[in-house]
């Protein structure tokens, strides 16, 4: 029987909060105050814009009608592509090659193609005529080119994110676990291989639950030599490496190393939090923030700002409002019955929660720095607007008639 569910509220209203909270935000993250002197940068409005934005491209994406959307998919993620391409040959900002600029504007493809790429792997893997090794391969297909390009920008955080969508599309889309281990066993391989003990331990666990899920002996043989191999080899790898590349990649994992150079953010980062203690500094009060000690205090670091300005209860207030917001898209995601959409969804979730965790972690210390913003809160117009349409997606998702109970 089908149903047409009515409007989520919920999600909008949370969606909205959010946006207004980051306007707010980045108002005092982009101002500097010093004795009775304060000014304002005009980031805080650019974003406002793109709320504005973003509120009018859901509307319309709301009214598009279905078919059109369905059919819409395709294009868009090989335009999207094509732009993955083109981005490579614009100036370097910063040494990467990542935006466009538009009309005074930055637009950066790499986060449309999150959401593009999500919305078509959904399409491919939601197949009923597909077996279990045809979802995995067209998964892998359809990820890896968009994947690459943007590895070339350089920028490998977001990378990261277009893996941990894949793994949550499979899962939703039932793939036998043990393909997802077979997925991330080479990663697991690598890190175990800082130590032997670490090699033995992994080993064993990953024999015993590939022989538990009862895979034949030519598979499990397979796998474990490979990752085996890969344990094996990354000391030698490591070894290889010049002494400044070492150092490079350790500072990465150890800001401490070098405090005054690669450690510098998140060392900052992690003052400008603690010193906001209970209550925080204040409204514009922050130190680190107004005497510059803070760099990149109105993208990545922008949660550094909240914990200085607002303290303990203003950070614990917008993870509330995160966690109250994820939890509804949970709950959205148990409500789709149409399988394409629910693969979708769960993608949807899993890169909106993992950035949120990740930048998150690296303001507080807990994850190294990768240059992934917190959504909704971070400046950046493409990227608030990207983020805003996912969720439109899926408040279109519900509000559609294609339910079946």
């Amino acid at each position: 029987m089908f149903h047409r569910k009515k409007f989520d509220w919920g999600i909008a209203i949370l969606l909205l909060i959010l946006m207004i909270f980051g306007v707010v935000a980045i108002f005092t993250a982009s101002s500097t105050t010093i004795g009775q002197q304060r000014s304002t940068q005009s980031f805080w409005w650019k974003q406002l814009i793109f709320v504005g934005l973003a509120i009018v491209s859901i509307v319309l994406l709301l009214r598009l009608p279905m078919p059109i959307f369905d059919v819409l998919i395709l294009p868009l993620y090989w335009v999207n592509i094509l732009a993955l391409v083109v981005v490579l040959f614009t100036p370097a900002v910063g040494g990467a090659h990542r935006w466009f600029r538009l009309f005074g504007l930055n637009y950066q493809p790499s986060e449309s193609a999150k959401l593009f790429t999500i919305l078509m792997v959904a399409r491919a893997i939601s197949k009923d005529n597909l077996n279990e090794f045809k979802q995995l391969l067209y998964g892998l297909g359809l990820i890896i080119l968009p994947v690459a390009l943007i590895i070339i920008e350089p920028d490998f955080g977001t990378t990261l994110v277009f893996i941990i969508a894949l793994l949550a599309m499979y899962l939703a889309a039932d793939l036998p676990l043990f393909y997802l281990l077979l997925i991330i066993s080479p990663v697991i391989s690598i890190i175990s291989s800082v130590h032997w003990i670490g090699v033995i331990l992994w080993m064993g666990l990953f024999v015993f639950l590939l022989v538990r899920m009862r895979l034949s002996w030519v598979t499990i043989t397979i796998s474990g030599i490979f990752n085996l191999f890969l344990a094996l080899i990354m000391p030698v790898f490591w070894n290889s490496l010049k002494d400044y590349q070492q150092n490079r990649i350790l500072t990465f994992l150890d800001p401490m190393r070098d405090p005054l150079g690669a450690g510098y953010h998140i060392i900052q980062s992690k003052i400008a939090v603690g010193s906001g203690e209970i209550i925080g500094k204040g409204w514009l009060q922050g130190t680190q923030k107004n005497m510059n000690f803070l760099p990149e205090h109105h993208t990545d670091f922008i949660f550094s700002v909240i914990g200085e300005e607002f303290g303990f209860l203003g950070s614990l207030l917008l993870l509330g409002v995160f966690a109250l917001f994820f939890w509804k898209l949970i709950n959205a995601m148990g409500d789709i019955k149409v399988r394409e959409r629910k693969i979708a969804t769960a993608g949807i979730l899993a890169y909106l929660l993992f950035q949120t965790f990740i930048n998150i972690g690296m303001n507080i210390g807990l994850v190294p720095a990768t240059g992934i913003p917190l959504p909704f809160i971070s400046y950046g117009g493409s990227s608030l607007l990207i983020n805003a349409l996912t969720v439109g997606v899926v408040l279109k998702y519900l509000n559609e008639r294609g339910f079946m109970k």
